[in-house]
């Protein structure tokens, strides 16, 4: 099989097309042909050794945690997957060494999820760090829900910072989903489009406007919960708009590694800053995710393309390289690596 793979953390010049034989499924384990990989911001950094630092823990890791396919070969003590099952993937190189950028990749059987009928394999490899990591911000208010359906979020505000990024759109839409009025900040026209198609009810250009003043007119007693990409950039806005007992969920350190909160806004709401990472937030969060996420699917709730807000670009295998420095470069949209015909 075709095999995109890298030995020392770097740039994406490390990142080598070679051939390899194909892996058979332990106990427990599947074998999925992957049909396509999805690419987020964790596959190059931990690539550049963000996660690793200057050694790996394989000699040789393939990388891509998310991708969709189709099961080709079940390991001893799996029941609830068979051979021919469409699946979509999600953290497939977690402490792992072979993520989805090959032709066929093996994975503990729970992290290989049931592609719901009339889904397609772009779907369901846009799904996994994105989808997981918005269902996470959604349920963690103290006195929210903590799973997603239609209606758990009814009455609720959801301010999602960066609406276009691919966390965000599956926030907007996970949120409407489930009932919450949804508020994104972008900074654009052609965001703000993207935005809205994904499923906002309002758009706040923070570049053009008092993005604290237009937020309370849209929401005067403040937001609920919080989806927050750069709290380094917005805290003082975060501070500004959140309602008694608001949830501020952070997913990512985009604008630095330091924040200086300001303690009073905060401290007379009762605030609550919660900080999550997908590969420690454990199983019981992961399994309810994924549950959520799949019954969204079922709803047609989480579609992508550029009508969905979310515009694909694509590579192919062999350019898995130029699809990381996409990423990297913060291309609009979801990259996606096509591995093979469906």
């Amino acid at each position: 099989m075709r095999s995109i793979v890298y030995t020392k953390p770097g740039d994406s010049s490390v990142l080598d097309l070679v051939e390899r034989e194909v892996p058979q499924p332990g106990p427990g384990e599947v074998r999925v042909r992957v049909v396509v990989s999805g690419v987020n911001p964790t596959d190059w950094k931990a690539r550049a050794g963000g996660t690793y630092g200057d050694g790996l823990p394989f000699p040789e890791i393939t990388p891509n945690q998310d991708g969709a396919g189709v099961v080709d070969a079940v390991g001893e003590g799996v029941d609830t997957l068979a051979e021919g099952d469409r699946v979509w993937l999600y953290m497939a190189a977690a402490s792992r060494p072979t993520g989805t950028a090959q032709e066929f990749t093996v994975v503990p059987a729970e992290r290989a999820v049931p592609l719901p009928e009339g889904t397609t394999f772009d779907v369901g490899a846009s799904l996994g760090v994105p989808a997981m990591t918005a269902h996470r911000a959604l349920t963690t208010h103290e006195d929210g829900p903590s799973r997603l359906s239609p209606g758990a979020l009814e009455g609720r505000t959801v301010l999602v910072a960066g609406g276009a990024g691919a966390v965000g759109h599956a926030a907007i839409q996970l949120a409407r989903w489930a009932g919450a009025t949804v508020v994104t900040t972008i900074s654009s026209d052609a965001k703000a489009a993207l935005a809205t198609a994904a499923g906002a009810h309002h758009t706040v250009n923070y570049r053009d406007e008092d993005a604290a003043a237009r937020i309370r007119e849209i929401a005067p007693d403040g937001v609920d919960i919080v989806v927050e990409v750069s709290i380094p950039q917005n805290a003082q806005l975060v501070a500004d708009v959140l309602a008694n007992h608001g949830v501020v969920s952070i997913y990512a350190n985009n604008g630095g590694d330091e924040a200086t909160l300001p303690i009073r806004p905060n401290m007379s709401v009762n605030a609550r800053y919660q900080f999550l990472l997908l590969y420690t937030i454990g199983a019981e969060a992961l399994s309810a995710a994924a549950e959520d996420v799949t019954a969204a699917l079922r709803d047609g709730v989480l579609p992508v393309g550029e009508d969905a807000g979310l515009p694909l670009v694509r590579f192919a295998l062999e350019d898995t390289a130029a699809a990381h420095d996409a990423v990297e470069g913060d291309a609009v949209g979801k990259v996606l690596i096509d591995v093979a015909s469906a």
